[in-house]
């Protein structure tokens, strides 16, 4: 999998004309971002004062990340409907039974 590399970060001390500096350096950057991104999956953070506050990843890997997780909601919403009528005590001893077997 590509690496993930950083931009400049952004602190919230700077002054106006540094941000503007910085604002106007990460315009310039935005096309080659965006081809890293699409064609190389590349991916790159987004940080302010230090702390991650955002992602640019490619679009292929958004929507594998959707799909994941829509699968993922699906799994829990069959177990859900298939559990609905069993009793509590009754799924707690056959979820202990298995990982009591899972860790033998």
């Amino acid at each position: 999998m590509p690496g993930t590399r950083y931009l400049i970060p952004v602190c919230e001390a700077m002054n106006i004309d540094k941000l503007l500096d910085i604002v106007v350096a990460v315009r310039k950057m935005l096309g080659q971002i965006l081809e890293e991104t699409y064609y190389h999956g590349d991916a790159f953070i987004i940080e302010r004062a230090g702390l991650p506050m955002a992602a640019v990843i490619s679009i292929e890997r958004y929507r594998q990340w959707q799909k994941n997780r829509e699968d993922f909601l699906a799994m829990i919403d069959e177990v859900q409907s298939r559990s609905r009528d069993v009793l509590t005590h009754e799924l707690e001893s056959a979820v202990n039974e298995t990982a009591s077997k899972t860790s033998a």
